[in-house]
């Protein structure tokens, strides 16, 4: 049974920080790309980051660059966003998806339309509010 689970959302302040993870079982995870995505309420799904298989490719949504940072852990089967300086724009429920590519360098596309993850996550609700 595949099963993607994320986790460390919650309530942070603008400026604040947090980290989300999202763990894998029941798949070879260090062949799969990772992508994180977020849904605001009454907004369409957002790709936001992606990270190859080996964790040596990532990249980043321009309304995240600079400020979230993806990386992985394959012996754990994890991985994780850091985010940084949140702003209020950043409140959405945050979901990780995974996807078989093989190779190490291959990032797949950030849009969720261009590109179809195998598997998804429940999804962690991020606010950040005053």
């Amino acid at each position: 049974h595949s099963l993607l689970v994320e986790s460390g959302g919650g309530l942070v302040q603008p400026g604040g920080s947090l980290r989300l993870s999202c763990a894998a079982s029941g798949f070879t995870f260090d062949k799969h790309a990772v992508g994180w995505f977020r849904q605001a309420p009454g907004k369409e799904r957002e790709g936001i980051a992606c990270i190859s298989s080996s964790g040596r490719q990532s990249k980043y949504a321009d309304s995240v660059k600079g400020r979230f940072t993806v990386s992985r852990d394959n012996a754990k089967n994890t991985v994780y966003l850091q985010m940084d300086s949140l702003k209020p724009e950043d409140t959405a429920v945050y979901y990780c998806a995974a996807d078989f590519v093989g190779g190490s360098w291959y990032t797949p596309p950030l849009d969720p339309t261009k590109y179809e993850y195998e598997y998804w996550g429940q999804g962690t609700s991020v606010t950040v509010s005053s």
